[in-house]
């Protein structure tokens, strides 16, 4: 037996992975500009960064992250070109955060069986949303773990390195008392919570192949598949001119929700109350919501709740920031009160601000 037939006859098939990335071979090469050495294939992916050369001090920045288990909505209703934009917001956009351009990114998709179209469609979806934010995808890898993973199970990650001038480092140290937080809408669940989200539509007895009134003629999957909004574009522009020296420190309001990713982001000793008001979460927040009946200001530590990014900002220049962005105010920062009770502070091992949500949301 050859060694190719003896790997088949483990589960393993070696053709169907070459068969995948042909497929996917165009996509991930119109990622590629000047700057990328060598092509698809290779067992590293390569990048000249002459041009940092340029910079006083250059700091590397990197980030890495998956989609979770909103995957298992892919694979029921058999969708899966919208995953890999998923993968490339989570990524990308906690690199911004810092005031960093992404330069390149690699992916890795593990599955039970890889199945050519599919692994094409991930990864096409992947190049796509790269090639929006300009971000060169340089290398990935496919793994087929039969025995491990289910024909039809798969798994993404991916890890992005990104460039930011030291001097122009975003964060919690450049905030003052007195700057305006600027949210931005998001495009919907984007990428955390979906174990709950799973959890309300198993309990529902729902299908995700068929539709329900509240979500008109869309598929119940595909309304819970909209794919992560990708701030990296419009941010890096920011950035790069005048304006963007207003900018103090951003926060990518992921997993833990709306008040810890913000309170991450302020230093010790300031607060923020985000006005509730200040936008009016999607229908499908409301009516996931609804289904699990919890009220929306219960599930702030789990969803996005339709804002999805989040700029502190000097206030002479705030509202040319809205203006560039198409944001929306959230709040000022004040002095940190003395009693906390009822205020989140800090997350994920930052010790920062402290930070609370008030009022109601629109409808």
């Amino acid at each position: 037996m050859s060694e190719a037939n003896a790997y088949a006859a483990a589960g393993v098939d070696t053709e169907a992975g070459d068969l995948a990335v042909e497929l996917m071979k165009r996509a991930v090469g119109a990622t590629h500009n000047s700057l990328v050495v060598g092509g698809l294939g290779g067992f590293a992916g390569m990048m000249d960064v002459s041009f940092l050369k340029s910079y006083e001090r250059p700091l590397l920045a990197t980030s890495t992250d998956g989609v979770g288990t909103k995957v298992a909505i892919a694979q029921a209703i058999d969708k899966h070109d919208t995953i890999g934009q998923d993968l490339v917001g989570m990524v990308v956009d906690d690199i911004v955060v810092v005031g960093a351009k992404s330069l390149f990114m690699t992916d890795y998709i593990a599955c039970g069986k890889v199945v050519p179209q599919r692994i094409a469609d991930i990864v096409r979806g992947i190049a796509e949303a790269c090639a929006a934010v300009d971000v060169a995808l340089v290398g990935g890898e496919t793994a087929e773990h039969p025995g491990l993973l289910g024909p039809d199970d798969y798994d993404v990650a991916g890890a992005a390195t990104g460039v930011v001038e030291a001097s122009k480092l975003l964060g919690a140290h450049k905030v003052q008392v007195g700057d305006v937080v600027i949210g931005m809408a998001s495009s919907g669940l984007h990428s955390n919570g979906y174990s709950l989200v799973r959890k309300i539509v198993a309990d529902s007895k729902l299908d995700y192949n068929k539709t329900v009134a509240e979500f008109g003629s869309s598929s119940l999957g595909e309304v819970l598949l909209e794919p992560t909004r990708l701030y990296t574009g419009v941010l890096n522009r920011l950035l790069e001119i005048e304006l963007g020296a207003s900018v103090h420190s951003m926060s990518h309001i992921t997993g833990g929700g709306i008040a810890a990713n913000l309170a991450r982001v302020l230093p010790q000793g300031v607060a923020l109350e985000v006005e509730r008001s200040a936008w009016s979460p999607q229908n499908v927040f409301r009516v996931l919501a609804g289904w699990g009946g919890f009220s929306l200001e219960s599930v702030e530590g789990t969803w996005n709740l339709g804002l999805g990014q989040a700029l502190v900002v000097s206030a002479e220049r705030a509202d040319e920031v809205v203006a560039a962005i198409d944001g929306f105010k959230l709040g000022v920062i004040t002095e940190q009160p003395n009693n906390l009770q009822g205020w989140v502070q800090g997350a994920k091992g930052t010790d920062g601000g402290a930070v609370r949500l008030i009022g109601n949301y629109l409808e």
